[in-house]
């Protein structure tokens, strides 16, 4: 849905029409006190995304932003930091991975309902599933997955102090903070019984590997995250709310989870279409690109499965309660729901599996 000054009945939820043209005046000018269009960018489940756009058309010289605010309705104190979002991907800007220019954060609620931010709309295309998949040549697939990996251990790299996210968060016993915090949003945001999760967290929490150092985790890092350019490369990682320091093995095991349509709902990934990598594939990519050692990278997918149960779930409980903006949808309650439930099963056979540390 889009809206304008001049259409006021249709106004998207968690859009002030009036007061964002106002900042937006401020903050990038030039807009003489007209109107601006709004429309909710569907991909989302979190986080809520308008692209916004002056009504000019791009090749007569109009801009775009994006811009990201909070669901509406009661969000977890941690889950939707703008300003932390807002931090990361500015102190990324000369990093060498590529992410949106940022426009600027406004913490005053009065203008409005929550903290947002925004950001240069950066061109390209989104790849979020499998038909979109299919239009994008086989080269430039295989390319597409291959950049993916790069990006990936590139970000895994950044020296913290060279881009003041060394503070961030703590360095150390990433896994086992993950742990606490996850069971601790699944607990908060659950309403119902869902087998196989807590059960789950006590196999890994006895069974976490040492970490190898510290560096920037996305923490959901995946084909669908990412804007990608015409010829294959990563045009701008997106959608950083997930993001903190600790062990980086926790974003390729999470990009291995999500080639498995289990993990999509029964749903084929953009990614099972041929071209880009298998799950083998991404390992041994990771592998030449980065020098850390893949040991005990079942232990993360495993992780990586539990922990995208526990984040369905608090998704699950906003569709419920019809929190989501205007992609409520009766039939996503439906599918959320069950994909939980699924998801915890996976989780819990994959963490069986595991060896006991020594």
């Amino acid at each position: 849905m889009s809206t304008s000054a001049s259409d006021p009945t249709a106004m998207p939820a968690g859009i002030d029409h009036d007061n964002l043209v106002r900042w937006f005046d401020g903050a990038v000018g030039g807009l003489s006190g007209g109107s601006l269009t709004f429309d909710l960018i569907t991909g989302g489940r979190s986080n809520l995304t308008f692209m916004v756009s002056d009504g000019i058309a791009p090749e007569d010289g109009g801009r775009r932003w994006v811009l990201r605010r909070p669901p509406m309705g009661h969000v977890l104190a941690t889950a939707h930091d703008m300003a932390r979002e807002h931090r990361i991907i500015s102190s990324l800007a000369d990093s060498g991975v590529p992410v949106p220019g940022i426009i600027g954060l406004c913490n005053d609620e009065d203008v409005n309902g929550a903290p947002f931010y925004v950001m240069d709309f950066v061109p390209g295309v989104i790849v979020r599933n499998v038909e979109e998949a299919e239009k994008v040549p086989v080269d430039v697939r295989s390319r597409m997955g291959e950049s993916l990996v790069e990006v990936l251990a590139r970000l895994h790299d950044v020296d913290l102090d060279a881009v003041g996210l060394s503070d961030l968060g703590r360095h150390e016993e990433y896994i086992d903070r993950q742990l606490k915090r996850w069971r601790t949003q699944f607990e908060k945001a659950t309403t119902r019984e869902v087998p196989g999760v807590l059960e789950t967290h006590e196999i890994l929490a006895s069974r976490v590997p040492v970490q190898q150092g510290a560096g920037i985790v996305h923490g959901d890092y995946r084909l669908d995250n990412c804007m990608m350019s015409a010829d294959g490369e990563v045009a701008a990682v997106l959608d950083w709310e997930l993001c903190t320091l600790g062990d980086v093995l926790a974003d390729v095991a999470g990009m291995i989870a999500y080639t498995d349509d289990r993990t999509t709902g029964g749903t084929p990934p953009p990614t099972s279409v041929d071209g880009f990598p298998t799950a083998d594939q991404i390992r041994e990519a990771y592998a030449r690109h980065s020098s850390r050692d893949l040991t005990h990278l079942d232990f993360y997918v495993a992780f990586a499965y539990w922990r995208i149960a526990c984040i369905v779930e608090g998704v699950y409980t906003r569709y419920a309660a019809g929190v989501m903006g205007d992609q409520d949808d009766p039939r996503l309650i439906t599918v959320f729901g069950q994909r939980v439930l699924d998801l915890g099963q996976i989780a819990h056979e994959a963490a069986s599996r595991l060896p006991r540390v020594a």
